[in-house]
């Protein structure tokens, strides 16, 4: 299991927290529905046992500070009302300089050892800037923040119009719904993309990814759209690729009638449900020989029936007949 490590200071935006703290509770709820142990352990922490946040919703019984973190902790500093950071007030504020003492000391060695990550959301990456985190980092934050960023880290190399960057063990966001989304991508990352998938879904949100990480997965490409029955159809593909999919079948799964099933494809994904199987497959196995894995080996487990459907499917993918990655 992750510790994940949420730092509040006061005015930390509700939403910051509450948002990712959400999209990791929901992934270790589907687990356990899989009979899966959790992966994510929240815990709340803070300079002062108790903090008051960007709503006056008051946040206590904060965990203090730790002398160190076990390994595999992620740490996540989150945001404040826009031009109310504490790093544009003088004096600093003790909670802030306290904090920023505590990453330099305790989370520094460890990012540089590989065992703990950093998430920030919006303003928390100024935080990070100001406790020495980010040199030679690429890294972003609010549109309204990026330039005291590159003041604060003038090594870093910050990146405008991204919804998350990643860069070994920091990754930053620009935002209350980006922090979701890098959420969501760690989650695809620690759990698989079907949990991230489901996860999602129950959130209503779309599950995509930051333009910095371009390569989008099939198991959650034309997945933002509310239809409870083609999302039904996509996580059973999704689970068992290689299994027989006919259009009988996955209607079946969906409760509507075939002809039904099509149109709402093509609706909502943009493809027919053979298209959408086929995509997947294909990009399980392209991945997979990316990897390493033997051909032969990729496709079969997969459902691909043989060297020359794999060839077939590629050589559409080339013509932009079907959608996958790789």
């Amino acid at each position: 299991m992750k510790d994940v490590c949420f730092i509040v200071l006061p005015g930390t935006l509700l939403l910051d927290l509450a948002g990712m703290a959400e999209a990791f509770r929901l992934a270790n709820q589907r687990l356990a529905m899989r009979g899966a142990p959790a992966t994510y352990g929240l815990r709340y922490l803070g300079p002062q046992p108790q903090a008051v946040s960007s709503v006056g919703a008051r946040l206590a019984a904060l965990d203090p500070l730790p002398a160190t973190l076990p390994a595999g902790a992620i740490v996540v500093l989150m945001g404040q009302p826009s031009g109310c950071e504490a790093v544009l007030q003088r004096p600093l504020p003790r909670d802030w300089t306290d904090t920023r003492r505590w990453l330099a000391r305790v989370l520094a060695p460890q990012l540089a050892a590989g065992s703990a990550e950093l998430v920030t959301i919006c303003a928390g990456t100024l935080l990070a800037a100001d406790a020495g985190l980010l040199t030679g980092r690429r890294c972003t934050t609010h549109h309204e923040s990026l330039a005291d960023l590159q003041r604060l880290a003038p090594q870093a190399v910050v990146v405008a119009n991204r919804v998350f960057v990643r860069d070994g063990p920091v990754a930053s966001s620009a935002g209350i719904t980006a922090g979701i989304d890098l959420a969501l991508h760690l989650v695809a990352r620690d759990c698989g993309d079907v949990v991230a998938a489901a996860v999602a879904q129950v959130m209503v949100v779309y599950a995509r990814r930051g333009p910095d990480d371009p390569e989008l997965s099939p198991l959650r490409s034309g997945r933002d759209h509310l239809h409870p029955a083609v999302h039904r159809v996509q996580d059973a593909v999704s689970e068992h690729p290689a299994d027989d999919w006919p259009l009988d079948r996955m209607a079946a799964v969906a409760h509507v009638t075939p002809r039904h099933l099509s149109r709402l494809f093509q609706q909502h994904v943009g493809r027919s449900p053979r298209e959408f199987v086929e995509g997947v497959r294909l990009a399980l196995a392209q991945r997979a020989v990316a990897t390493g894995q033997a051909p032969k080996q990729a496709i079969a487990a997969v459902g691909i029936a043989g060297d020359r459907q794999w060839r077939r499917m590629r050589a559409r993918q080339r013509q932009g007949g079907t959608q996958g990655d790789g």
